[in-house]
């Protein structure tokens, strides 16, 4: 991110700008760069891994979830509820974006591993390095296992999100704190205006 120029005196940047450069991390935002359940199912039939039960993991998160709202009874009132359930819904959405972009990571790792090895197989006159088909071979097996652990950390960030709103009545969107004004503008303001009735 391409940053101004300091000037003197400037006021350093508050923690609400910081909040808003970040990106919302949304389940739309998730599934976009978790595996699918084609490449899910490609992988664990070409790697011979235990396979995901996805349908199995998003329901028994749904039912976790509603089960615990449940529980509190009249202990918290509806909007305490929401409020919990909010921040519990994004602490699943939020996790199942972590493991999908480690597994985009290793997903690259491993391309870049392979894609080194078959350029030195054409090579004739070269031999590749000593173990380096056999680390690059190491790299693939983790990024499949990396895929489906995204895979099912997304399936309980859906059961959480469709407990939220089967509780709520509302679709589940991130928190975005709101951006308190910045009083130091308010105070440049009010000086410059003052400014402009003292005479010289």
């Amino acid at each position: 991110m391409t940053r101004k120029p300091t000037q003197a005196k400037a006021p350093p940047a508050t923690q609400a700008g910081h909040r808003a450069d970040r990106r919302t991390v949304t389940l739309e935002l998730v599934i976009s760069l978790a595996p699918h359940h084609g490449l899910a199912e490609n992988l664990i039939r070409t790697f011979g891994l235990e396979p995901v039960d996805y349908d199995g993991i998003r329901d028994a998160t749904a039912q976790h979830v509603a089960a615990a709202a449940r529980v509190f009874g009249t202990a918290l009132s509806e909007k305490a509820l929401d409020i919990h359930l909010q921040r519990i819904t994004g602490a699943f959405v939020n996790s199942a974006f972590g493991a999908a972009q480690f597994y985009g990571t290793k997903k690259s790792a491993a391309m870049d591993l392979t894609s080194k090895l078959l350029n030195d197989d054409r090579d004739e006159d070269r031999d590749g390095p000593v173990g380096f088909e056999s680390k690059a071979e190491r790299a693939r097996l983790f990024a499949a296992e990396m895929a489906l652990q995204a895979y099912a950390l997304l399936a309980a960030a859906e059961g959480a999100v469709a407990a939220y709103g089967e509780i709520t009545g509302e679709t589940w969107k991130p928190y975005v704190a709101p951006i308190a004004p910045s009083a130091s503008v308010g105070r440049q303001s009010a000086a410059a205006e003052m400014a402009a009735f003292q005479t010289h």
